[in-house]
């Protein structure tokens, strides 16, 4: 009787956790009152689109979405998600056995300088760009520092690393960016490279200086940006550190 009663109980255990393997649950979610489908989670996962890059050569986010965008971009969730990236470089860089010739590239606009008042001004990136109105925020130089990628700047620092900044911003701007980055707190770096040429794209332009930073001798261990096109081609550095931005996209 003892043995039957055992496998009786055993058998109703592994029918209880067989079954708990194939629960369904709803895929999306629900408001609290009713049965109502909370609007926000298109916009959500349109966030996700785009850190995915699975949109592309989009011109303005979705206009239903400026709300839901601007809260996140002031929220403690774009915070939280920004430093779980520059910490995870840290962990990277800090295991690793750092040479003199050892950079880590940071892209500007919205990895090391944030415009975030620009474009709580502007529709958080439902607005058409204007480069008119942005080179005059731009030229101000009060862009306050991304409080978690500068941590990462001085923890790289303390381990050796040399720090190049590598922008789209004009050689007209290079000035007010260098005095924009000591302001904040970005005070020495190797170099400082703004674009001076025509290039096709965006990307085009960062792997053209990757590679001359390469063939000058320099050992690209990390690359920070906002952008996808800050990260793709080739020299683009033994790691990658992609910093959320659903505000736009530059190809």
């Amino acid at each position: 009787m003892r043995m039957k009663l055992l496998i009786f109980f055993l058998a109703a255990i592994l029918a209880t956790c067989h079954a708990a393997n194939f629960r369904i649950f709803p895929l999306r979610l629900k408001t609290a009152l009713g049965e109502h489908y909370a609007p926000e989670v298109s916009c959500a996962s349109f966030r996700v689109g785009v850190e995915a890059h699975n949109f592309i050569d989009w011109k303005t986010i979705p206009l239903e979405c400026e709300a839901d965008v601007g809260k996140y971009m002031l929220s403690d969730q774009y915070r939280s998600d920004s430093k779980t990236v520059n910490r995870e470089g840290y962990f990277y860089a800090r295991d690793l056995e750092i040479t003199p010739n050892d950079i880590w590239i940071f892209d500007v606009d919205e990895t090391t300088l944030s415009n975030l008042p620009y474009y709580a001004d502007h529709g958080f990136g439902a607005e058409v760009f204007n480069h008119t109105a942005f080179d005059e925020w731009l030229e101000l130089g009060i862009a306050p520092a991304l409080p978690e990628t500068i941590k990462l700047y001085n923890k790289l620092l303390s381990l050796g690393v040399k720090i190049v900044f590598l922008t789209e911003r004009s050689a007209r701007h290079e000035k007010i960016t260098a005095e924009n980055l000591k302001k904040v707190g970005y005070y020495t770096w190797e170099k400082l490279i703004v674009r001076d040429g025509t290039y096709p794209t965006k990307r085009a332009y960062k792997a053209e200086q990757r590679k001359k930073l390469v063939e000058e001798g320099y050992r690209i261990i990390g690359n920070s940006g906002d952008q996808w096109s800050d990260l793709l081609g080739k020299h683009k550095g033994d790691r990658n550190f992609k910093l959320p931005n659903p505000m736009y996209y530059i190809a």
